[in-house]
């Protein structure tokens, strides 16, 4: 849980202080370090489960506040955006049936967060990206009223001095600039936290990065952003670049972004780990402070470290190094925090379990993986996991693999042996590990979702079939069968109620569009080679200017000489256009009183579509 009570670092006074308690939170670390003050064992496991809301359409919900108010418990926190919330589990020792008390125990809360969300009119979905998320939430409006987060989005822009910027190709491809950082809060992920000895931190957080993209590949449950198909895992490109500080240049920037993997195998212990930290990147907040972290060791008391707690809270690296207290004691953890969330519990702590279980049961001949392994494979290997998923091929020990054979022959052993080896109950082991050896034979949750929406897109145009995708995911959780068992959607799971449907539940996206300097004769042509009734007309600027259509272009067939003039002589430019968010109902009376067959659909001067009384 970061902290809230946070104010943007500016140039005065408030910078020199905060500089000056980081300096203390890093000497204090040091201090730590040396005299062995951090608790080696027993070894504790943690996790941090991110959710989504989704109102009765299942479209993101904005009730994000009067559910958690309901909820009222202190397990329970906010998130960037009003529909995502967080659950903190609670600490476990990793021994014995240490997973499946911490399974319960997150069922029970997240059936506590359904009973309060309906009363709202809310439901719990558990995934990476929330399908249905569209850009009419990502105004301010959705954004949660916590002082952290407006701090957060202005250190941001002010860095940036620009819009933030989302390229993302796959299948499909998202190209599009945006004003603040609220595309970070489409990202839900289950963060599994692994506290580790600070002796052998380099060791232990080399090997964290070397098996990051296999344990991806088998986890990837976030195929679908905007409607469409990006990376098996988009929350790894989205995530980078919605809190993105580096604006596109004419010069390369060689700078390494927020959200990353590294740049290199970790050297040194966690204090150097973090200086690089500080050297690299640039404080965003700062909050008020009592004593600093040295004279709290003088006196006898564990510093929280909290400047540096600040500094490493926007700093968003997939394996992150987390310093804590627990029972008066100081520790370190890694939290692995590209897993995304569900599809179920069970596939969340299955994955969880996988990754203890790969950390714990290293080889002996995988110590110094520095030396055995380059870094660019192993950051290679993650982005190959987060664009292919378990079509994936791996560089490992000297060859290329298979994600299913080096999960199969390689890592689900590993795992085994890391899991005995630390007294876990061996039902529990079997239990998840066998939801991890099912899913590699089957689908994992990303290639269930694309094959579950091309389904539903043969039959409903996209923003049904995203909602009905939505409502299947739900079902399906229910039941909790993991993901391996899921039945593709029949289409029935959920009818957009007639009042509801809007104009963008039935426009269409991919228009074939002309501009008012081209030729007559082509544009007429282009109609009649597609059978095309209606064809919007764009200018310089791309914006709408008019629209030519079939009863414009049979009084121009018979007369040769006026096809040599530009379409713009042509079209109609007395325009009516309709928003995308209209309600069907206002769309179709609009038509019927002006006898139109079609209206343009616009944001602001844009055309993003075309509604025909066919679509209707």
């Amino acid at each position: 849980m970061g902290e809230f009570n946070v104010k943007k670092l500016t140039g005065d006074g408030n910078k020199t202080e905060y500089i000056s308690h980081l300096l203390k939170d890093i000497d204090a670390l040091e201090h730590m370090l040396k005299n062995d003050m951090f608790i080696k064992t027993p070894v504790r496991i943690g996790a941090e489960q991110e959710f989504c809301l989704a109102n009765e359409t299942w479209d993101p919900s904005n009730k994000a506040s009067e559910v958690l108010r309901e909820i009222n418990d202190e397990h329970f926190t906010s998130e960037l955006t009003l529909y995502n919330l967080e659950i903190n589990l609670d600490p476990a020792e990793l021994t014995d049936r240490c997973f499946s008390e911490m399974h319960q125990q997150l069922n029970k809360l997240l059936e506590k967060a359904q009973a309060a969300a309906e009363k709202f009119g809310t439901n719990i979905i558990l995934t990476g990206i929330l399908p249905t998320v569209s850009e009419k939430y990502m105004g301010m409006d959705y954004m949660t009223p916590i002082r952290r987060y407006e701090v957060l989005n202005e250190a941001i822009k002010d860095i940036r001095k620009d819009d933030i910027e989302l390229h993302i190709k796959g299948v499909d491809e998202v190209n599009l600039h945006h004003n603040n950082i609220l595309y970070e809060g489409c990202n839900t992920s289950f963060q599994s936290h692994l506290q580790i000895d600070p002796d052998d931190f380099s060791n232990t957080y080399n090997w964290a990065q070397a098996i990051a993209g296999p344990i991806l590949s088998v986890c990837t449950n976030s195929p679908l952003l905007l409607g469409q198909e990006l990376w098996e895992e988009t929350r790894i490109a989205l995530f980078t670049q919605s809190v993105d500080t580096r604006a596109s240049t004419f010069i390369l920037n060689e700078k390494e972004s927020r959200v990353s993997f590294g740049s290199d195998w970790v050297k040194g212990s966690v204090s150097d780990f973090y200086k690089d930290a500080v050297i690299r990147f640039r404080s965003l907040l700062t909050t008020d402070f009592e004593k600093d972290s040295m004279t709290q060791l003088k006196e006898g008391k564990i510093p929280k470290l909290r400047a540096l707690a600040l500094h490493n809270g926007t700093i968003y690296k997939w394996n992150r190094i987390c310093y804590g207290i627990t029972e008066g004691q100081p520790h370190l953890r890694i939290e692995n925090r590209y897993i995304p969330s569900g599809p179920t519990t069970a596939d969340e702590i299955a994955n969880m379990m996988l990754w203890v279980g790969v950390m714990t049961g290293r080889p002996k001949a995988f110590d110094e993986i520095h030396t055995k392994m380059n870094f660019k494979d192993a950051k290679s290997n993650f982005f190959n996991a987060a664009r292919y998923g378990m079509a994936a091929q791996f560089h490992w020990d000297g060859q290329l693999l298979s994600s299913h054979q080096l999960l199969l022959d390689h890592l689900l052993p590993m795992a085994y042996r890391g899991l005995y080896s630390l007294g876990v109950a061996p039902r529990d082991a079997e239990y998840y590990l066998s939801i991890i050896e099912k899913r590699i034979h089957t689908a994992n949750g990303s290639r269930w979702m694309i094959e579950a929406y091309r389904k539903l897109r043969t039959e409903f145009k996209a923003p049904v079939a995203l909602r009905k995708l939505v409502a299947t995911m739900y079902e399906r959780s229910k039941r909790k069968y993991t993901v391996d068992a899921w039945r593709l959607p029949r289409g029935d799971e959920f009818k957009v109620p007639k009042e509801e449907l809007a104009v963008r539940d039935r426009m269409n996206t991919k228009t074939i569009t002309a501009m008012e300097n081209d030729s007559a004769e082509l544009v007429l042509k282009m109609m009649l080679w597609k059978n095309i009734h209606h064809a919007p007309i764009l200018d310089y600027n791309l914006e709408l200017a008019g629209l030519l259509t079939w009863t414009d272009v049979q009084n121009y067939l018979e007369k040769p000489a006026q096809l040599k003039e530009s379409i713009g002589s042509m079209m109609t430019t007395d325009l009516v256009t309709v928003e995308a968010d209209m309600k069907l109902s206002e769309a179709k009376a609009l038509m019927e009183k002006n006898s139109f067959n079609c209206l343009p659909v616009v944001h602001g001067k844009q055309l993003i579509g075309i509604i025909t009384s066919n679509d209707i």
